[in-house]
């Protein structure tokens, strides 16, 4: 059973409309200063990491959702410039950049940062995303890019821990490839995914997984078996979900913005989502014609007063066995900050009382 203390992190809002599919909802924009401000806000609040994706291509409709966005690297950097204490983690794709060029940037970072850097590892899945650049292969299936990830990720952890590396492999090859100086510290190695490959790969390299459920019993199975395989390899991985907040004075009030947001709710760029991750465009239009409003949130979501926000946070990291959150917040200025004056607290509190 997961214990001690939760972590909880903000997903920034690198991708115009941030997490919101809706044309009533907020619509943060792709600029930096968004997002830096999010994240100086997020780590005066008391959270503790802030996390962002990386995005090559947006989804259209009438919001032309995530059609601007940020790079996770660059942004990330000057990020950890204008922050102290929080985790900085930046996204990258092991089909994008060779993995001498990876350990190089993050390498940076961690230096830049004060060993507060963190790589989120995935492996592509949109085909579009990276078609339109060259470089996607239609001839890796889901296993085949789970093993190109893994031997990515070993060829980065080797290259900051060994003097040269020699390796051929056929995504790519690094011969006496060198990567100075080392990192004083490995950066934090971050995994997002559900499947039986993505377990594996977090049990066996990531220090965090992010991980999703169709309910909290199934999410519980997920964040045990993360945990009880990485044990069994003599290591640990803590393991976090995603949950946007709607957070007012009352309980009707954060009602009220869930269904006005709703109403707004982007069936174009909810259709070209859909049909990004494989499905027929076609039977992706119908799904998205009658989708109810709530499909405007990309994730689970709470809605409520402070009071209800900590017990239903309480409720699922304590369910599900996780050891943390990364929030979403559809009014990132000022959703934080009643987060963490109101919310951050008393769930401190009671992660302190579970300890003693």
């Amino acid at each position: 059973m997961s214990g001690g203390t939760k972590e909880y992190g903000i997903f920034l809002p690198i991708g115009n409309g941030g997490w919101m599919l809706s044309t009533t909802a907020p619509h943060p924009e792709a600029s930096y200063a968004w997002n830096r401000r999010a994240a100086v806000t997020a780590e005066d609040s008391g959270l503790d990491f802030v996390m962002s994706m990386a995005k090559w291509r947006g989804f259209g409709g009438t919001t032309d959702h995530w059609g601007r966005s940020l790079e996770s690297m660059t942004m990330m950097s000057a990020i950890a410039e204008a922050t102290s204490r929080v985790q900085i983690w930046a996204t990258m794709h092991a089909n994008v950049h060779n993995p001498a060029v990876a350990a190089k940037m993050f390498t940076t970072l961690q230096d830049v940062s004060g060993g507060r850097a963190g790589m989120n590892v995935v492996s592509g899945s949109y085909a579009e995303e990276f078609a339109q650049f060259g470089l996607w292969d239609e001839g890796l299936s889901h296993d085949d890019r789970y093993r190109m990830t893994e031997a990515w990720t070993e060829a980065v952890l080797r290259l900051w821990s060994e003097p040269s590396v020699t390796v051929s492999t056929p995504w790519f090859t690094l011969e006496d490839c060198e990567s100075r100086p080392h990192p004083s510290k490995r950066p934090t190695v971050i995994s997002a995914g559900r499947s039986e490959r993505a377990r594996a790969f977090q049990a066996r390299f990531a220090d965090g997984a992010f991980l999703s459920a169709d309910n909290l019993q199934e999410m519980r199975d997920l964040s045990r078996d993360v945990h009880d395989r990485a044990a069994q390899l003599g290591r640990s991985c803590r393991t976090y979900s995603m949950l946007t907040v709607v957070q007012d004075d009352t309980d009707a009030a954060a009602e009220a913005k869930v269904q006005a947001w709703g109403a707004g709710l982007d069936r174009g760029a909810l259709a070209a989502m859909r049909a990004s991750w494989g499905i027929p465009a076609d039977q992706a239009r119908s799904w998205a014609d009658g989708a109810v409003g709530e499909a405007a949130f990309q994730t689970p979501y709470v809605a409520g007063a402070a009071s209800t926000v900590i017990d239903h946070i309480a409720s699922i990291v304590d369910e599900a066995e996780l050891d943390g959150l990364m929030l979403i917040f559809p009014e990132y200025d000022d959703d934080i900050v009643r987060f963490g004056d109101e919310v951050l607290p008393a769930l401190r509190a009671r992660d302190a009382a579970v300890s003693s």
